[in-house]
């Protein structure tokens, strides 16, 4: 399986991280609505969950959201933001979410190191179908925007690299929404041109420090570049 470790599956109902799965519904986060949601296999294995962020969390995350002018990606240690995102930040990375993750996707994250990255903005060319690099093994999307009326720059899940328009799922980027997906070289993906902000946390396990590392400062520079020359 792509991206997986070489030790093997966890066994169901527990875990490598200590946690067991059924034993913390999240606080910001709805775990329960995460383990009950089945995953879906077409085009790849992926699972949406609206309103993964609590309703009652949302406003104190919408006001200590970190101020981002720029199109990019932003290294979250890079980013000023107050205690509300941190702390959601602190959850999406804690044990009960990777023990839920690994329950889920069937793989064995005990050694793979967390990176976050967060995006404010969005720019015309943003949004060109990929998959996503080699050394992340499950990516995470979390949407922080109230109220998506735009009929673009919504993430559409795809059977292939050629097309747009050749898609099976498609994700609006709604206040407390959550893609995840398994990593691979069929995870196409997307969306159509959108221009202003467009919040979203970007959660990955990779496969070791060396990544985290190398990612960070690969969007530290891009992001010092942005702020020298903002129209770029």
């Amino acid at each position: 399986m792509i991206g997986t470790s070489s030790s093997s599956a966890p066994v169901p109902g527990a875990s490598p991280t200590g946690v067991h799965p059924a034993t913390d519904p999240g606080r910001a986060i709805d775990l329960d609505a995460f383990r009950a949601k089945p995953l879906s296999f077409d085009p790849f294995a992926h699972v949406i969950i609206p309103g993964f962020v609590r309703a009652e969390a949302r406003a104190a995350i919408h006001r200590d959201f970190p101020e981002i002018e720029l199109p990019g990606s932003f290294p979250a240690r890079e980013l000023s933001y107050g205690p509300a995102f941190a702390a959601l930040l602190e959850e999406i990375q804690g044990p009960a979410m990777t023990a839920a993750f690994e329950e889920k996707f069937g793989v064995d994250l005990s050694d793979h190191p967390t990176m976050v990255t967060v995006r404010g903005r969005a720019k015309a060319q943003d949004g060109q179908i990929h998959v996503d690099s080699k050394t992340k093994i499950i990516t995470v999307l979390i949407y922080m925007n109230p109220a998506w009326e735009s009929a673009e720059g919504r993430l559409r899940l795809l059977r292939g690299p050629d097309s747009l328009d050749d898609a099976v799922a498609e994700v609006p980027p709604e206040e407390g929404t959550l893609l995840a997906f398994l990593n691979g070289p069929t995870a196409w993906h997307g969306h159509t041109s959108f221009v202003g902000q467009r919040r979203a946390i970007q959660l990955n396990w990779v496969r070791d420090e060396g990544v985290v590392k190398r990612e960070q400062f690969r969007h530290a520079l891009s992001a010092k570049v942005k702020r020298l020359n903002p129209f770029r």
